[in-house]
């Protein structure tokens, strides 16, 4: 098996603390800078697995950054270099307690509370007569409160948000509409790469400044879920699963492996066939969503590369 990046331990020149993410390490060092180091971690339904899938971090770390940049003309965002494969440079921000989660079609999570027999979800109603991977009418916005390390986050509705204070009137009609106009344009960049962009997560933070800017990751299979354009309409009247890239294959093995999450459940056991198995499914979808073939870092040894890559960025 290839080396992964499970955890990091470094001290960056101006170091002022850590954050350990389900998936990200983020450094906050002096001169409002954030350093952020996307590790091989896979996280499904808010469990971290034990076992690190290579390339990972490489492949969210380098989509997140191209959405970034085909994205800043609609929307600022945090992100000012990536000077590491794995890693992202940017302005430390306050994030937003809530995740902007956005729904074109009932997939996953929202086709699980349909066929619970559920018909609002985060305040929303859904239509009758829908069935699973339908397109909705119009986008949905479905928010979450983010979760501690551990915790699930929890779906909430724009009323309770509001009325729990958890984000200002003003600050959330400008969350709203920046999900809006990036879900448009993630939808268009999908649609030239034969695929559909189903659902995604954005994340949000204020500068100092008091602007508020995107942040984390964007439009990776991580964040995101993204359906075959190429027989979707078949696959729907038929009554097919879609053909999907996300990470979406990797909870369905969970799932018919009896895990879900909950307590008591047991992790699985991930063989060396199967993690392969991922990281290629991992590549695949890298390829398909940015169009450009996948180049593999060198993994001979991360930390040092990461942390040479670092230093000669910050020294200069």
């Amino acid at each position: 098996m290839c080396n992964t990046i499970i955890s990091t331990n470094f001290n960056f020149p101006g170091q002022k603390h850590v954050y350990h993410g389900k998936v990200r390490e983020v450094y906050t060092l002096e001169n409002n800078t954030l350093l952020m180091v996307a590790t091989d971690r896979l996280s499904a339904f808010d469990v971290v697995m034990p076992k690190g899938i290579p390339y990972k971090g490489q492949i969210l770390n380098q989509i997140a950054t191209k959405m970034m940049r085909d994205t800043e003309d609609l929307v600022p965002n945090w992100l000012i270099a990536t000077p590491d494969p794995n890693v992202a440079i940017g302005e430390a921000c306050e994030p937003f307690k809530v995740e902007m989660v956005i729904r074109g079609y009932m997939s996953g999570h929202a086709a699980r509370e349909y066929k619970a027999g559920k018909r609002m979800l985060c305040g929303v109603a859904m239509p009758e007569g829908m069935k699973e991977n339908d397109k909705f009418p119009q986008p949905i916005i479905t928010p979450a409160t983010k979760a501690e390390m551990g915790d699930h986050d929890e779906d909430i509705s724009r009323e309770e948000i509001l009325n729990r204070g958890i984000v200002s009137e003003e600050d959330y009609l400008q969350l709203e509409d920046y999900t809006r106009k990036l879900f448009q344009r993630g939808s268009e960049i999908a649609a030239e790469r034969g695929l559909i962009l189903v659902d995604t997560k954005y994340e949000f933070g204020k500068t100092k400044d008091g602007k508020v800017v995107l942040i984390d990751e964007i439009h990776t299979p991580d964040s995101s879920r993204y359906f075959y354009a190429e027989g979707y309409q078949e696959r729907q009247k038929n009554n097919e699963p879609q053909k999907q890239l996300s990470k979406e294959f990797v909870r369905q093995w969970l799932i018919q492996n009896g895990f879900q999450g909950l307590e008591g459940q047991q992790v699985p056991a991930m063989t060396d066939a199967y993690i392969e198995s991922v990281s290629e499914r991992y590549i695949e979808l890298y390829e398909n969503i940015t169009g450009e073939k996948f180049v593999k870092a060198d993994v001979s040894n991360i930390h040092k590369r990461i942390e040479e890559n670092v230093l000669h960025y910050l020294a200069n």
